[in-house]
């Protein structure tokens, strides 16, 4: 079963640039996000992938392709999956983040996102946004873990034999997955930069493992 996995992060947006919420809607990326996937690209163009994945998020699959294109081998067959997708922020979709943290930190004597995690934890954090959303759209913590957890398992389905995966996904995303498997990184608090690189290996009895975090 096992395999390696290059957990990438998207190039940068005009969301991301502004410092607005940007889940599960998207925005193009900015001429610094293009520099950010081509940089990746040649960070990577010595590995030979094959399979290249993405979230379905036009940012992440844009980003995945500028990283085939620079790299020195055939490209591989790309998908894909809704799974590795960015936390969903629904009502709060686009707002600017510093506004909502401290309106819905408040409460809790928090005016920052970090203060609030650094009371509550990463887990609470997006329970309380689901909470705050009036429409109840953001996703909560539960929900959240669940798609990205099926999301590992339908790649341990699909690979193995010792083969090399591109997934290219998202800031939280990436956060979380290397909090639950390697909370040593403390990985919330330390985000992945746009464009970066992180590694993880699969082994023969399905465990995830973190080689490298955040490599830029």
């Amino acid at each position: 079963m096992s395999f390696t996995i290059y957990l990438t992060r998207h190039g940068q947006t005009i969301l991301n640039k502004y410092r607005r919420f940007q889940g599960w809607c998207d925005a193009p990326l900015t001429d610094q996000g293009i520099e950010d996937a081509k940089k990746a690209g040649q960070r990577l163009k010595d590995v030979q992938f094959d399979f290249a994945y993405s979230s379905d998020s036009p940012r992440a699959i844009q980003t995945r392709d500028m990283i085939i294109a620079e790299n020195q081998f055939k490209a591989p067959e790309t998908h894909e999956l809704p799974n590795f997708r960015e936390q969903s922020f629904g009502y709060f979709e686009g707002a600017d983040s510093g506004h909502i943290w401290t309106m819905v930190g408040l409460p809790h004597g928090c005016i920052t996102y970090y203060e609030i995690l650094d009371k509550l934890g990463a887990a609470a954090t997006r329970d309380l946004l689901h909470e705050a959303d009036p429409w109840g759209d953001a996703e909560d913590d539960q929900t959240y873990w669940n798609r990205i957890a099926a999301g590992f398992e339908y790649l341990k389905e699909h690979h193995g034999n010792g083969e090399t995966l591109l997934l290219v996904s998202h800031s939280l995303t990436i956060r979380t997955i290397v909090d639950h498997f390697a909370p040593e990184y403390n990985a919330t608090v330390n985000g992945p930069k746009n464009g970066s690189v992180t590694k993880l290996v699969v082994d023969d009895h399905g465990k995830i493992s973190v080689e490298y975090y955040n490599h830029y």
